[in-house]
C-alpha cells in the first residue's frame, strides 16, 4: 500500500480539479488596476521564484560531492510540492478569512476559487488577487527549502517531503497569517515585517536548529565543499531574486519599492564586506565562501526592515548582522550542534537581528502608511518592545513546533538514512544519481 500512496494522492488531486474547476468570479466593486504595478509584480514573482534554484546552488556547492544532487533537489522539490498545496488550500490557510487571528479558513480560496474577475487583496488594491496569491506562493516555497541546509547529508528524501508539507501547514501558514493578514494577531499588535523576517527567516532558522538537534551529528566529520563556484553562482541568483523578495513587497512600482531595493542592496554589500574584514581581523584569509555568506546574511537581516528604514541605517543593519552571525557561527563550531550549513546562525540569527533593528531604525518618513511609531533610535520605545515580544513568541512557536513536527514525521517515516547510506552518499542512496 505504501508504494501506491503517492499515486493515490495524485489521483485525488486530479479528482479535485474536476470537482472544483475554480470558475467563480469575485467582483470587488471597481478596482483601479495599475498596469505598471501589475508588470512589476509579475516580474517580482519571477524574481522570488529564481531564488529557490539560487538557494539550491548556494547549498549544493557547500556540501560534499556525493550529496550535491540530493541537497539541490531538496530545494527544487519545494517548487513542485508547495505550489500544488498552495493552489488547493495553502493560500487560504495563510490569507483566508481569519480564525482568531491565528490561521486562515482553508475553504475561503479552496482550489483558488474567487480568483477570477476583479478581486483584489486589501494591501495590494492595484493588482489582481491571483497575482498576489502567486507572489506569496514563492515565499512559501523558499521557506522550507532554507531549512534543508541544517540536515543536509543525512535525511531520507521521502521523510523530508512529509516534513516540508507539515511545516508549511503548521508553521509557515500560521505565521504568514498572523503577520501579514490584516486580522492577524501580530499585525494588530503593530509588528513590522516588510518581507519575511519572522515568517520566512526566523521560522526557517529555528526549524533548522530543531532539525540539527533532533537528527544529531553526521557520522562523517570531514566536510569538503563540492563547488565553491556553485556557492558564488547561488549568491548571485539569491541577490538578484531578493530585489523581488523585498522591493516586490511594496506591491507596486512606486517609491517604496525603490527604497526597499536600495536598502536591500546596500545591506547585502555591507554584510559581505564586513564578513571579509571581520575574518581578516581574526587572522583568516578573505574567502569567497565568507563573502557570499556575509552578503546573504545582510539580505536576511534587511528583509523585515527593507521598507521601513533609510539607506544609512540599512548599512548599519548589514554590518551588525554580519558581525553577530559570524560570532554565532564560530560559537556553533565549538558545540556538538551539527547545523551542516549554519542555517540557524545565518538565517535564524540574521532574521532576529533584522527584526530587532527594525524596531531600532524604523522611520515614519520612509513608510508613514504602515508605521504607527518610530524606532528606538529616534527616542521611542513602543515599536522596539513590540518587535521584541514578537521575536520571543515566534522563536518559541517555530522551535518547539518544528521539534514536534520532526517527531511526528519520524514516527511516520524514519528521518535519518542508515549509516551505510550516509557513507555512500545521498545522491546514490536516495536518488540513484551522481555528478
Amino acid at each position: 500500500m505504501k508504494r501506491y500512496f503517492p499515486f493515490l494522492v495524485i489521483l485525488f488531486i486530479l479528482l479535485l480539479t474536476f470537482l472544483f474547476p475554480s470558475v467563480e468570479f469575485k467582483n470587488s466593486g471597481n478596482p483601479h488596476f495599475n498596469t505598471g504595478d501589475i508588470a512589476w509584480m509579475l516580474m517580482s514573482t519571477a524574481l522570488v521564484l529564481i531564488m529557490t534554484p539560487g538557494l539550491a546552488f548556494f547549498y549544493g556547492g557547500m556540501v560534499n560531492k556525493k550529496n550535491v544532487i540530493s541537497t539541490m533537489l531538496q530545494s527544487i522539490v519545494c517548487m513542485v510540492i508547495i505550489t500544488v498545496m498552495w493552489g488547493i488550500f495553502g493560500f487560504s490557510l495563510a490569507f483566508g478569512d481569519s480564525f482568531y487571528g491565528i490561521i486562515g479558513n482553508p475553504s475561503t480560496y479552496f482550489m483558488m476559487k474567487g480568483m477570477l474577475g476583479n478581486a483584489t487583496w486589501k494591501a495590494a488594491p492595484t493588482i489582481p488577487l491571483l497575482l498576489f496569491a502567486m507572489y506569496q506562493l514563492k515565499f512559501a516555497i523558499i521557506t522550507p527549502a532554507l531549512i534543508t541546509g541544517a540536515f543536509a547529508e543525512r535525511i531520507r528524501f521521502n521523510s523530508y517531503i512529509i516534513f516540508l508539507i507539515l511545516f508549511t501547514i503548521f508553521i509557515f501558514s500560521p505565521l504568514a497569517h498572523c503577520t501579514w493578514h490584516p486580522d492577524g494577531i501580530l499585525a494588530k499588535l503593530g509588528v513590522l515585517d516588510f518581507a519575511g523576517g519572522t515568517v520566512v527567516h526566523m521560522s526557517a532558522g529555528w526549524a533548522a536548529l530543531a532539525s540539527a538537534l533532533y537528527l544529531k551529528r553526521r557520522n562523517e566529520a570531514n566536510h569538503s565543499p563540492a563547488r565553491i563556484t556553485y556557492v558564488m553562482i547561488g549568491t548571485g541568483l539569491l541577490w538578484f531574486g531578493w530585489f523581488g523578495f523585498n522591493a516586490g513587497s511594496a506591491f507596486g512600482a512606486n517609491a517604496l519599492a525603490v527604497t526597499a531595493l536600495a536598502t536591500s542592496t546596500t545591506a547585502s554589500a555591507a554584510g559581505g564586506i564586513t564578513w571579509i574584514f571581520f575574518d581578516m581581523m581574526k587572522g583568516r584569509k578573505p574567502s569567497a565562501m565568507g563573502t557570499c555568506i556575509g552578503a546573504v546574511v545582510g539580505l536576511v537581516a534587511i528583509t523585515p526592515a527593507a521598507g521601513f528604514v533609510t539607506v544609512p541605517h540599512s548599512l548599519a543593519i548589514g554590518i551588525i548582522s554580519a558581525v553577530v552571525s559570524n560570532l554565532v557561527v564560530e560559537w556553533r563550531t565549538r558545540t556538538s550542534i551539527d547545523d551542516t550549513l549554519d542555517v540557524f546562525p545565518c538565517h535564524g540569527v540574521g532574521g532576529m537581528v533584522g527584526m530587532l533593528l527594525t524596531g531600532v531604525f524604523a522611520n515614519q518618513h520612509v513608510n508613514a502608511g504602515n508605521i504607527t511609531g518610530n524606532g528606538l533610535f529616534f527616542g521611542e520605545t513602543h515599536l522596539f518592545l513590540v518587535q521584541l515580544v514578537a521575536l520571543i513568541g515566534v522563536s518559541i512557536f517555530s522551535f518547539f513546533g518544528s521539534l514536534l513536527l520532526l517527531k511526528i514525521t519520524d514516527m511516520i517515516s524514519p528521518l535519518r538514512v542508515s549509516a551505510a547510506d550516509e557513507v555512500l552518499g545521498l545522491d546514490i542512496s536516495q536518488h540513484g544519481e551522481k555528478l
